[in-house]
């Protein structure tokens, strides 16, 4: 299952400079002028996790393998986008193929470096955004909802569900709320919301792009957004885009004292990371081997077939059984030998709930 956030924003609040500090990359080119970055930019990053350490540790693994997150750098969106405007249309179609937005919003001063709306507003810009989205729904909604409810007069049942539950999202819109404020009545019209693919029906995330100096307890500029996103039940983080990108160039075994230095505990991408994991209700649970520790997502509240279908969609068709041992368990009894001796490992079967951190070995037959 591969996850993938779309870095959006106006041009020039640094997405390309975080998107090359995230990815320790310069696929994207990071310029002083609108529209540097065409074509959409994909990196798939490590998500930064201790336990599986502990984990290679404990069993002797020869290696470890991380679960990653996508991330998307996206051109630029200005005013009028959703009429075309600048790279609008191109813009709107990537956002359409992304599991959640981060988006990066400037909250630092700057007289070198041009905003395109020549004032530095986190919250305007953020506006801004929203709008071209909600706009490009709302076009979208009143064509489709009137159709729907046609044919749901006919007696479509489908037809019926996407006029309910797509109404209610046009009525939002038309009230300038997003679509995401929809509230599906059930699993048929969660499905048919899920298939509309509407811009604004997708999770955000605020990356406040700050100066140096703001990095550890953001500033002025990234409080109103912490605000925003608090009203609006978003997730938002500092992060100094700047210093992530020079951390990105580091000796690994230099960084800690520089963050230390800067009053961070850890790198904005691990931030950013723990954030869109929280927005996406995501979990990890682990394998581990002689051969190898793994981590693995899946959607808070998957059930056990789920997750080995993760590894393999033989393993969820043949699913018999998981052996799990909760991570805390394997850790202090020192791997499965000793966890099964104390009795904290569990034969769960298809109705079992995972949890984060679970070890799981499938037991299954094809």
């Amino acid at each position: 299952m591969g996850f993938r956030c779309g870095i959006v924003g106006l041009p020039n609040v640094g997405k390309s400079t975080l998107f090359n500090a995230l990815t320790q990359t310069a696929a994207a080119q990071a310029a002083n002028y609108p529209f540097c970055t065409i074509e959409p930019n994909v990196g798939n990053v490590a998500v930064p996790d201790p336990r599986i350490d502990k984990l290679q540790e404990i069993a002797g693994s020869a290696k470890k393998i991380e679960t990653q997150l996508g991330f998307v750098d996206i051109a630029g969106l200005v005013r009028g986008a959703s009429k075309g405007e600048g790279l609008g249309n191109q813009f709107l179609g990537n956002i359409r193929e992304v599991d959640a937005i981060v988006h990066v919003l400037r909250c630092f001063i700057d007289d070198d470096i041009q905003h395109v709306e020549n004032k530095v507003d986190p919250i305007a810009d953020a506006e801004t955004v929203e709008t071209e989205l909600m706009l490009s729904d709302l076009e979208s909604l009143e064509k489709r909802v009137p159709a729907f409810a046609k044919k749901a007069m006919q007696g479509d049942k489908e037809a019926k569900v996407a006029a309910s539950v797509l109404g209610q999202a046009l009525d939002l819109l038309r009230e300038g709320k997003p679509a995401r404020l929809t509230v599906p009545k059930d699993e048929d019209e969660q499905r048919v919301f899920d298939q509309a693919q509407l811009l604004t029906s997708k999770p955000v995330l605020y990356v406040c792009n700050v100066e140096e100096s703001s990095a550890a307890e953001g500033n002025a500029l990234s409080a109103k957004v912490f605000e925003k996103a608090k009203a609006e039940g978003a997730e938002a983080v500092v992060v100094s885009a700047a210093i992530e990108a020079e951390i990105a160039t580091m000796d690994p075994a230099d960084r800690a004292e520089f963050l230390s230095d800067l009053g961070l505990a850890e790198t904005g991408l691990a931030r950013v990371i723990r954030a869109g994991y929280s927005l996406l209700h995501l979990i990890t649970f682990f394998t581990v081997g002689p051969k190898e520790a793994r981590a693995w997502t899946v959607h808070k509240g998957a059930k056990a077939p789920q997750a080995a279908g993760e590894i393999h969609t033989d393993f969820e068709r043949g699913f018999i059984r998981a052996e799990t041992i909760g991570f805390d368990d394997y850790v202090t009894y020192k791997g499965e030998s000793g966890a099964r001796d104390a009795g904290k490992l569990r034969s769960e079967g298809k109705d079992y709930v995972v949890h984060d951190g679970d070890v799981l070995l499938f037991r299954f037959n094809v």
